[in-house]
């Protein structure tokens, strides 16, 4: 049973240590309630403007308690008063960085574990590839914007490292905060989830990783495209399109398409023509199979399909985010009825055969 009801000016009492419940403060005073905070039976006894019948009591406890301990007997009052109780889980630990994959941006696709640490965060640094959009109602925690942009980073690597360590060793006073670093997709995933790892860790800061939905299966998926295909495909590579590749990169890659491989291309539209070029140098098929997908798994989601022998001039429109998909896989997208742009699954298959 799901429910909910309107707190705006309503009288809530909530009952938890100051430190442990610092988050419930923050959401009930976000959602507009008329919040009064006891940190202990004697200071709730002591308060002589205590509302007699609040509209909400809420108790803070940590989840591996089973009884309310020393709130059973106001607890017991308020229940006979027939007031609602309702439950609100403790704040997590100070001094601690959690890594969070937040998948390739739709807040869908968050996992459990990533939902409950950022509700659970005293601050997020996120980058624009997650979710940041959702992270209003998603938690009550500071939130750092430290995302990079292709060719341009707001926050160099090294600062979100340093911030990492410093929300985590001396925010809030001295005392450390709870920190969560949001990321697009999964952060081992091209996201240098492991230099900041290594940088908690060098500072004896300590560190968690939540995995995330990687963008490289999840938004070829959102367009109907397998990464792999028991009649196409039994593997699939990923790269970074950021750099440039080396011939012998370029050999290698069309060598595994060439066998029926998948290459899955992220961060790559600025690289593309070159990628191309060197893929049709390396003697993959021109008739080969490409999909861009732009925007996956969120508005304005669409996909353009081409060969290799037309990349360039098919995709001149694209932009990031996009993931790029080369091989036979695609061709799977006109089976499946899936092509995000809303052309039909003749178009499709016209565009594959004449390209």
């Amino acid at each position: 049973m799901q429910l909910e009801i309107a707190l705006d000016g309503t009288a809530v009492v909530l009952l938890g240590d100051a430190d442990a419940a610092r988050q419930a403060i923050l959401r009930y005073r976000r959602a507009g309630a008329d919040l009064a905070h006891f940190d202990s039976p004697a200071a709730l006894h002591a308060a002589g403007a205590l509302p007699a019948r609040p509209g909400l009591v809420a108790v803070v406890r940590s989840s591996d308690t089973h009884d309310d301990g020393e709130w059973a007997p106001v607890l017991d009052r308020y229940r006979a008063a027939k007031v609602p109780i309702a439950r609100e889980p403790a704040a997590g630990r100070r001094g601690r960085v959690t890594l969070v994959g937040g998948g390739p941006g739709s807040p869908g696709l968050l996992t459990a574990d990533a939902i409950e640490a950022l509700r659970d965060a005293d601050v997020v640094l996120f980058d624009r590839l997650a979710p940041w959009r959702e992270l209003g109602r998603l938690t009550t925690a500071e939130l750092v914007d430290v995302g990079k942009l292709p060719g341009h980073h707001k926050v160099p690597q090294a600062e979100i490292n340093r911030l990492l360590v410093d929300y985590a060793q001396t925010g809030a006073g001295g005392r450390g905060l709870n920190v969560v670093r949001l990321k697009g997709g999964d952060p081992f995933v091209f996201g240098r989830g492991a230099e900041e790892m290594a940088a908690c860790m060098a500072a004896g800061v300590p560190v968690r990783l939540v995995s995330g939905i990687s963008s490289s299966i999840a938004v070829p998926a959102a367009a109907g495209i397998p990464v792999t295909h028991r009649e196409m495909s039994h593997s699939f590579t990923v790269i970074s399109g950021h750099a440039p590749l080396t011939p012998e990169e370029h050999t290698h890659l069309a060598g595994l398409g060439a066998t029926g491989g998948t290459l899955v291309v992220l961060m790559g539209i600025a690289n593309l023509p070159h990628l191309a070029a060197g893929l049709r140098r390396a003697g993959l098929p021109l008739g080969t199979p490409l999909a861009v997908v732009e925007r996956g798994h969120q508005a304005g989601q669409r996909t353009t399909v081409t060969s290799l022998a037309r990349a360039e001039a098919d995709t001149a429109g694209c932009a990031n985010p996009a993931v790029i998909v080369i091989g036979d896989v695609v061709r799977a997208a006109s089976a499946l009825g899936a092509n995000a742009d809303g052309r039909g699954l003749r178009e499709l298959a016209d565009a594959l055969a004449g390209a």
